[in-house]
Formats: C-alpha cells, structure tokens, sequence
C-alpha cells in the first residue's frame, strides 16, 4: 500500500528525533521519498516550542489500522509518551494520505499540507479535485517555513587558511556509535554500529566540519537502505558514507569503517543447547575521484593449543613409559591414542575480503565466521554442558594449532571457498592468541591478493612484496584501516 505520513517533534534534537523516526520505519515499509523540513509555531492547541516536520512517501504491505498501530510503537521507541493529549512530544506520525483515505485535517494544516506538496504536488484533494500543489501555493502558509538542514552561521573557521599550511593525511571523527540495520545471513539484524570517518585536509583549509560527519552518516544510512528496499549489506553503507564526505567535504580522498557485532545461532556440539554467539562485523571504504573501493570481514573467536608443549610433553611421556616398563611400540600406541596435554588459550581471528563488484554478494558473514573458526584448534561457545567442555578440550588437543597455522588456515580455506574470485582480490588475515603460560601474546597476519598467494601455492617460491589492504583500497596505511 502506498502511504503518506507527516513527521513532528517539538521537544529534544528535532531534527535527530525525525531522522531515528525514519530509519526505525523502514523495518515495515520502504522509504520512496522525504521531503525537505518545516518549522512552525506549535498549532491547534498543541503545546511547547516550535515544530520541525516532514512528510514522507512509504510502501508497506500492512492496511492503514496495522501501520497506525506500528506507528505507535515507533513513537514509543523515539521517546514518545503521553502525559495529556496536546503535550509537546519529541515525536509524531501521522497519516496523511492512504488510499481513499485523506486526513480530515489536511487542508487547514500548512505543517503537514505544505511537506506533502513538495513530494506529492499531483495527489488531488477529493472534494475540490484540486492538486496538492495548487493548494499549498494558493493558501497562506501561517508561518510555515522551509529549514536548511542545520542552523548557519557566518563563522566558518574551518574554511579560513591555518597558521601552519601543510596539509594533513587524516582528519575525522572516531567511536562514532549509530544503531543501524544490515542484512547478515539473508536476515535483517539491528546493530549497535562503531563508525570512524576520516577526510584528508588540504594546506589551505583550516579543520574538518566534524559535526558534518554524524549528518553525512544519517543520510547515507538512510539512503541506502532507501535503495536496498530492506537491510543493506555492511560494505553497501560505508562505501556510501565515504562516498560522501568526499563530496561534503571538498575532499580528495576519504575512509569509513564499521565494527558492528551481530549474533549467529548456534547449538553446543554434544548436549545440543540452542545459542546464540557474538562476532563482529567488519566494513572498511575508501572513496577518491575515481570511485569507491570497499572490504567486508569479520572477528570470531576460539581456541588454540600448543603444538610445541605438547611435543615436549609427548616425548618426556616416552620416556617415562619406557621406564616404566612398557615397550616402545605401546608406549607409541598408547601416546597416539590419547589426547596430549599442553597449554591452551582463547584467541581472536579476523579476515577481510575485498572483491570485484560482480562477486559482491557470494561473501557472507556466516562463511567468513566458519572460515575463521575452523582455522583453529577448536571453536568457543558461551554456554557448555560438561559433555560440551570434554568434546571442546579433547578436540583441541587433537588439532594443535600455532598462531602461524591458524592464518595460514584462514587464508587456504578462502581461496578454496572462493576459488572463482579473479586474481585482483584482495584477503588479510590475523590471529591473537591470549597465552595462558606466557605473560606477552603471540600473533600473525598476512594480507595480498588472491593471485599473490596463488602464485606462492603454485611455485613455492616467495612473493616478498605482497600488496597490503591501503595500497589495494586505493589510500594510505592508518590506524583507521584495522
């Protein structure tokens, strides 16, 4: 069903409250079209200070009664309640238009009239088949007034020429916190996402619009999932926010990374218990003049045991046998039947893959997680029976791993999975392992392109000079790329 809503707030970050509105929409009906905002004295009894309303174009499958109902729930969740009927709000939904329905009020409300003709001017007013457009330029608008998106000032340091004129490689904003919705596993998933944004800054410029940054956020995210119909997959999101600061900020180049942690069901290997555990998501963009590139990965963590402890206690376990009588042969047996102690630690896996447009949508978050874990000795879960805990432990002691191993895991299962990528893809792979015995962490990574590795694999010679996840994006190695 084609509908058409107005959007108020009058108490709270107005423009925010709209905007938390919109996106929290989408997960019953898709956004077409947003008009721009309108301030107004508060009206027909309402209380506190002035509005700030929009209207809005939506496609939904539910009936007028159903959408009512989910609009509500949306107020609710913005951080509407309702002391008295006229009290100021930080948000309201109405419906304006739906079908042969027509808010009773419509025409006498230039707060809502005149947002719903700059989107809709054709829609026609059933009793004067008049259009909306002619209707809003014929009436007064009682002090309805258009608003840029945030106040202006004069003062615009930022664009002045600095003291010191050397330009500077990143400028940005980090930590940046957003709850957005992206598709993992086929499914929509709502995420706490942690936004970095970064621009480069040329000699002649001042500083970064910082408070552009959270803007340029809100609208990319909402017009993304505008154009995916639904949750837009990760890489989608930053490579439109990096796009545009570009654009925003007059820069020349610009990066954007997500971490969003998500969930997967998942049930306990002996006792069967249904769970569900975390990983985080990974986005990385780079955006230029020439155009966009973008890598998607994840973290997952599990379990490694030592493969040198164990060969050295295997061996004094010989020895010991020996002496005690058995011959070496079962002494042989008996050690390659059971499990060997050795010390073992929870680690921390990560890859990230970046690929041509046309093979986009063959990475799932799902396969990159089995990805990871299958590298290392044994998989974690956050829930285990004692059964669960014996079949995790004797698994890993059957499957010892370095941290060397555990990448080098993660980098032939990919290319295995995705064995019809081209050579220009690009894979990075690390591991962390959290030692129990030592008092420092061991680590490894390796990162190139597919056909780098595949040239290793092939002729066992070393490719020294691998290409690393800046040089492949297109910008400079930083702290914002990890």
């Amino acid at each position: 069903m084609r509908i058409y809503i107005g959007i108020g707030s009058n108490l709270g970050d107005r423009q925010a409250n709209v905007l938390a509105a919109l996106q929290r929409l989408r997960a019953r009906a898709d956004v077409l079209a947003v008009s721009g905002f309108y301030e107004s004295e508060a009206a027909d009894g309402a209380e506190g200070p002035a509005f700030l309303n929009v209207a809005a174009e939506l496609d939904t499958a539910l009936d007028r009664r159903a959408f009512e109902r989910f609009a509500k729930d949306v107020e609710v969740a913005v951080g509407r309640w309702r002391p008295r009927k006229l009290a100021a709000r930080p948000i309201d939904i109405d419906i304006l238009w739906a079908d042969s329905y027509v808010h009773p009020q419509l025409l006498q409300r230039g707060y809502n009239l005149v947002p719903l003709a700059e989107i809709a001017p054709q829609l026609r007013d059933p009793a004067t088949q008049q259009t909306l457009g002619d209707l809003a330029a014929a009436r007064k608008t009682n002090g309805v007034r258009r608003r840029d998106r945030s106040l202006h000032f004069n003062a615009n340091r930022q664009e002045e020429a600095p003291d010191v004129r050397l330009s500077l490689s990143r400028v940005g904003v980090s930590s940046v916190r957003r709850i957005v919705h992206l598709q993992v596993d086929g499914k929509e998933r709502v995420f706490n996402g942690e936004f970095t944004m970064v621009a480069d800054l040329a000699p002649d410029k001042a500083g970064i619009h910082m408070s552009r940054f959270s803007e340029i956020l809100e609208e990319a995210a909402l017009d993304v999932l505008a154009r995916e119909h639904g949750p837009a997959p990760i890489e989608r999101i930053v490579e439109a926010v990096a796009k545009e600061i570009v654009l925003s900020q007059r820069a020349v180049r610009a990066d954007v990374r997500l971490r969003a942690d998500f969930g997967l069901e998942r049930w306990t290997p002996v006792s069967g218990k249904r769970g569900e555990e975390t990983y985080t998501l990974i986005g990385i963009a780079h955006a230029d003049e020439s155009g966009t590139r973008r890598v998607v990965g994840v973290e997952a963590q599990g379990m490694t045991a030592c493969p040198c402890a164990q060969l050295m206690v295997r061996e004094h376990s010989m020895h010991e046998l020996i002496e005690a009588g058995f011959s070496e042969a079962d002494a042989t047996r008996a050690l390659d039947a059971l499990p060997v102690a050795t010390h073992n630690q929870r680690g921390k896996g990560s890859v990230l893959i970046g690929v041509a447009p046309e093979h986009v949508d063959s990475v799932r978050a799902e396969d990159l997680v089995e990805i990871v874990e299958s590298a290392m000795s044994s998989e974690t879960y956050d829930l285990l029976k004692r059964p669960d805990e014996f079949f995790i432990v004797n698994k890993a002691h059957h499957n010892p791993k370095f941290v060397e191993d555990v990448v080098r895991g993660i980098l032939a299962s990919a290319l295995d999975m995705y064995a019809d990528f081209g050579d220009g893809s690009f894979i990075a792979a690390t591991q962390v392992n959290y030692e129990s015995i030592h008092k420092h962490d061991a680590f490894a990574e390796a990162y190139g392109t597919f056909g780098e590795f595949r040239e290793e694999l092939r002729t066992g010679e070393y490719v020294m000079q691998k290409t690393d996840l800046a040089a492949w994006l297109g910008t400079r190695p930083s702290p914002v790329l990890v």
